[in-house]
């Protein structure tokens, strides 16, 4: 599963994309939504998880971009501000994740959206 994670913060960019790193999961983690839709047009990343808080783009333009041209992507909103049901009104494989989160709480959500993606894959 690859995993294109957004994160203007260089310390929680390398944290938290070492800790997505797994067994059948690669990371590439980039600063700017900008950065993200270039890596995006040249090979579709099975998940996004973004920070909605970015410079330029924010993390909730980036992902209705990347969910017009695949409605059933998987995005991943990361905030420090509750988002409610608004973010699962943009599609079915949307989900938010209320920062500061737990490790665990991460890991969890990753391997339903693996399972997910390998089913999809398979199908």
């Amino acid at each position: 599963m690859r995993i294109l994670y957004v994160e203007d913060n260089p310390e929680l960019r390398e944290t938290i994309g070492a800790l997505m790193e797994g067994e059948g999961q690669t990371v590439t983690a980039v600063a700017t939504a900008e950065e993200a839709l270039e890596l995006e047009a040249r090979q579709p990343f099975d998940v996004l998880v973004s920070d909605v808080s970015l410079p330029g783009l924010s993390g909730t333009d980036l992902a209705r971009k990347v969910l017009a041209n695949d409605p059933h992507r998987w995005v991943v909103l990361c905030s420090g501000y509750e988002l409610g049901h608004y973010p699962g009104a943009w599609g079915p494989n949307v989900r938010a994740l209320l920062k500061p989160f737990d490790v665990e709480e991460l890991e969890a959500l990753l391997g339903s959206i693996r399972a997910s993606v390998q089913g999809r894959a398979a199908a």
